[in-house]
């Protein structure tokens, strides 16, 4: 029977051993792990780009209605202004002194031997800047304040006295005039006509009587608007 020999025995043995090596095994298993692992990173990467370009985009939109917002709110704050000021305007129309109605009112108080010789109206106003919304060093919001007007009227009298004893009628025609009801409505309540002046008798260049020239001071009461 004949005898085969394999020369190459050996040879293929060691290479069979070499592959059966796990040394070698586990450097394919490292370097196929390495390679899943570069893959995930790869896609890590990836949705970490479109994640950044959605913040990106999320963050323009926030700031273009941000932007969008602070205007509304600046248009709301000026809408509120005007409108305020078309109150305060509408209120001093409103209620501004009629110097007609005043001149009317004065004809109806008449006292006997008293002649109304002259009329003063002081009309001042004390303005007041406002001030507008902010924001302290705490985050806290002060509203502000809208602009304001104080007005003040003075109704001065000049007349004279020519009764049989100067000076006797003065308080009947205080008494004639608190009693008006136009100066009865508009006067300040209390002390509303406060005698401010009165001359020693003397004779009018007017009528040649004797006479007491007197004023008298009647206070509106002030208004804010």
């Amino acid at each position: 029977m004949p005898i085969h020999l394999n020369l190459l025995a050996e040879a293929q043995a060691a290479e069979e051993e070499r592959r059966r090596d796990p040394v070698k095994r586990a450097a394919w298993v490292a370097a196929l792990i390495i390679v899943l692992i570069l893959v995930w990173s790869s896609s890590l990467q990836l949705k970490a780009m479109l994640i950044r370009s959605d913040v990106s985009r999320l963050q323009g939109q926030i700031a273009s209605h941000t932007t969008e917002y602070r205007g509304i709110l600046d248009n709301q704050d000026r809408a509120s202004d005007i409108l305020n000021k078309l109150a305060a305007l509408q209120s001093l129309s409103t209620n501004r002194l009629l110097n007609g109605t005043l001149l009317n009112a004065l004809q109806l108080t008449t006292v006997d031997n008293v002649q109304l010789l002259r009329l003063h109206v002081d009309q001042t106003y004390a303005l007041v800047e406002g001030t507008k919304a902010r924001t302290n060093d705490e985050n806290v919001v002060i509203a502000g304040r809208p602009s304001t007007s104080t007005e003040r009227i003075l109704l001065t009298l000049e007349g004279a006295d020519s009764c049989g004893n100067p000076g006797d009628q003065l308080n009947k025609y205080k008494s004639v005039l608190a009693a008006n009801p136009h100066l009865k409505d508009v006067l300040v309540k209390t002390n509303g006509i406060n005698l401010k002046n009165l001359t020693v008798p003397q004779i009018s260049p007017l009528t040649g009587k004797r006479s007491v020239i007197f004023t008298l001071e009647c206070r509106y009461p002030e208004k804010t608007r």
